[in-house]
Parts: structure tokens; sequence; C-alpha cells
């Protein structure tokens, strides 16, 4: 490798893989390389694609960029690709046999295999360093490796195995380094921070990564992601509760309400349970935004389980909602012992008509905000507008709200009040307030 190598990292799926990727390139940096994220760049020399492989659309995705690359190689625009991540680990046999253009395809959990594998030194040292690919006012925080539960339609467990909890001291170590080098907000990331804890100190010990988080001064806003709802720690309702810098922000993949189908989805959780922890956080912290996401059209899943759902969704109304049709992934409890036999244009039925429902309760929602006034971190700016989010909407997945120019000197990672004045079904406009 010379000084003037460069290496591109393309970054699919989840956060959780671009965390992965972030602490990749500060390797790869260390090295001497001149890194970069951009999915359509053939300018650097090495091309390196972290895959999603979670569901038929991701992998479709994955594999698509996988060959619009190993076609730019072939016409020599790059010189070298690898691939790494989800379904890499799925299907590595698979892939090597059929793309020959990749030189090297390595799993997930494998930093320093990659590292190896372009002849470089791995460096431990370095494991909490980052080279952040989004906006440096926001970054993940990955908590945990793996996953312990047994859903039957995931395939997650199979792919990155066991739960794995990162120590506290080491977390709080990174959540430093992130601040000191400008991250305002913190998002925690895992397949079940729920779970965080057992393996490592048995007992969950969520609770007690965020009072030590909370002790890093210049993080303004903490925020959590995906809290399983079995076995939910309640303790961390009380801190967000007395807590300004934890964002009032849960999100709850609840999957279904009918308790038929959460035992045919191996869910250790069943509706009346789900039914009543999420009218406890709502008790509780009656201003936090809850989100969810659902699975339309699980085998098993009938008419009257459907309408279950849909009376739940509008009865309950969740401040924010996603729902996926339902995928037939081999090697996951569903594949081996159900029929995939609801056709896919009820599951896409099924599915549209939830969204529509929560078109019109966010609409709702979003209405009856004109004229309170949020504090709001600005992420981004265009000709027209800066577009930032409250502490209710996390980046990425949930609304925006649009602030017009006006002259203001705002910047990425600038927070500030503003009024909302106008509303739609997934945006606000606003005004600044100036103190």
């Amino acid at each position: 490798m010379t000084q003037a190598s460069s290496l591109n990292i393309i970054t699919l799926g989840c956060s959780k893989n671009t965390v992965d990727s972030e602490k990749l390139l500060a390797q790869f940096a260390a090295a001497g390389y001149r890194v970069v994220y951009d999915k359509y760049n053939f300018d650097s020399e090495i091309v390196i694609i972290n895959t999603c492989g979670f569901i038929n659309d991701a992998k479709e995705e994955s594999i698509n960029t996988i060959l619009h690359f190993a076609g730019a190689k072939k016409e020599g625009k790059i010189k070298k690709l690898y691939v790494m991540g989800c379904l890499s680990e799925r299907y590595k046999d698979e892939l090597r046999a059929e793309i020959t253009e990749v030189e090297e395809f390595f799993g997930v959990n494998s930093p320093e295999e990659v590292v190896l594998g372009l002849k470089e030194n791995y460096i431990p040292e370095l494991v909490p360093s980052r080279i952040l690919s989004g906006p440096s006012h926001y970054a993940y925080l990955k908590i945990s490796e793996g996953c312990d539960r047994s859903c039957s339609f995931c395939a997650i467990p199979a792919i990155r195995g066991t739960y794995i909890s990162r120590p506290v001291d080491d977390l709080v170590a990174e959540a430093a380094e992130l601040a000191e080098r400008g991250v305002r907000e913190l998002i925690l990331i895992a397949q079940d921070l729920s779970y965080y804890g057992l393996d490592l100190y048995k007992e969950q010990k969520l609770p007690d990564l965020l009072r030590a988080l909370l002790k890093v001064e210049k993080l303004e806003w903490i925020r959590l992601h995906y809290l399983y709802p079995a076995n939910f720690p309640l303790a961390i309702l009380d801190i967000m509760a007395t807590e300004p810098r934890l964002c009032n922000y849960i999100e709850l993949p609840v999957q279904h309400i009918s308790d038929r189908v959460l035992k045919l989805m191996k869910r250790s959780h069943g509706g009346p349970e789900t039914r009543s922890l999420l009218q406890t956080i709502r008790k509780r912290l009656p201003e936090a935004a809850i989100r969810t996401s659902l699975i339309s059209g699980h085998p098993g899943e009938d008419d009257t389980d459907h309408r279950e759902l849909i009376d739940f969704i509008s009865d309950f109304r969740f401040n924010r909602l996603g729902v996926f049709t339902y995928s037939h992934e081999e090697n996951t409890f569903a594949a081996n012992n159900y029929k995939d036999d609801i056709p896919e244009s009820l599951k896409s039925e099924r599915r549209d008509e939830i969204m529509e429902i929560q078109q019109a309760i966010s609409l709702e929602n979003n209405m009856a905000l004109i004229g309170k006034t949020m504090k709001v971190i600005i992420d981004r700016k265009d000709t027209e507008y800066f577009y930032g989010r409250s502490e209710y909407d996390s980046p990425g997945v949930d609304q925006e709200i649009l602030i017009p120019l006006n002259n203001q000197n705002l910047k990425p990672g600038d927070f500030t009040k503003v009024k909302i004045v106008s509303a739609s079904e997934f945006d606000l406009i606003g005004e600044v307030i100036e103190d």
C-alpha cells in the first residue's frame, strides 16, 4: 500500500453496520489510506461493501451493489473489491462461487480479519475510534453484539451469534471520545437494549449504563433504540422522567398484538403483557414518543388477527410506526416449520391498511403540535430550509421539522427553540424563537 491508496466503504442496512464501518475505516486511516464513504464513487482504488442480509429486499440491494462494483472492477474503474457483513456471513460460499471479481468475503464481527485480509496491521488500541460517516453532531453507540432471542422470523442470531454485552466502562470511554469530537446526540443501539448486561453482569444493566453515560457532560441528548418488550427495564422510565438529556423516545418493536400470532412468532411476550407495558409507559411518560414496528402476513395470521391489530393501533395511537411484510428467511424457525402461505398481495394489502391508519394518526398528532415550542437540533440545510428534529424523532427514520432559512445563523449540531406553525402527516414546519 502506498500513501496515495484510497479506500471507499459502502454501508448497507442498519445503523449497527454503520458503526462497524466507522470503526473499520479508523483502522485503515491509521494505516495511511485516504478513506471515504460514497456509494456511487468509482474514484477509489479499493472498495469494501458492508452488506445486509436480514430480509429479501435487503439481500437484493446488497447483491445488486456487489454486482455493480464487480462490473466496475471488470472495466478497470476500481482495483480491488471486498465484501463483508451479514449477507457475506450467510452466503459466503455461494457468493464466492458466483462473483469471482471479489477478492475476499468476510463475515460479521471480524474487523481484524478484514484489516489483515488487506495486508495491514490491526491496532486493538484503536477499537473505540471511529470516522463518522454522517453528520458530526450525532453518532450511534453499539452496546452489544448478537441476540439470545428465538423469534421465528429472525435470522439475526444465526448471523451475528449470541448476545455479548460490551462493558460499561468501555462504552463510557467511547461516548466521551465522541463527545470531545463534537457529538451532541448519542443513539444507543443493539439488537435488544433490554437484555443489556445479563450475559456480562448477570443482571439487566441498561439503567446503570444510562446513569454512567449521563455523566459525559458534553452530550446533550441520549436516545434509545430497539427495546425488546419482554423483561423491559422499567427503571429507565424513572430516569427519563427526571433527566431531560435522556430523550422522551422509546422504540419498542411489538411486531403484533394477537396473542396467537405472537406465540407463532415465538416472541417472549403475549398480547396482554404488551398492552399492559404500553399503558404503563404512557401513564408514567405521557409526553414520550413511542415508536414500534409490526410484521404483516406472518404465517398463520388470519383476518381475525389482522383486525385485532388494526383495532389496537387505532386505539393506542403510536407516535411512530413502521410495517414490514413477512419475509420467509431460510434457517429460521418459521422457514423450517411454517408454510409461507399468505399471498404477497395480501401481505401488502394488510400493510397498506395499517399505514393508512397510521398516516391519519400522525396527521392528527402533528396538527395538535401547532403553536407549541420545541427544542430542536439542526441536522442539515438546503436552499430553502434548515432541517431539524425534536427529541421525539430519530435521524433517518422519523419526521423532520422544516425551518425557513430567513437569514438564520444556524449550522448542523446547533440546538434552537422552534415554534410549530404548520404540519403535514410526516413533517412539521417551524420558526425559530429568539431567546
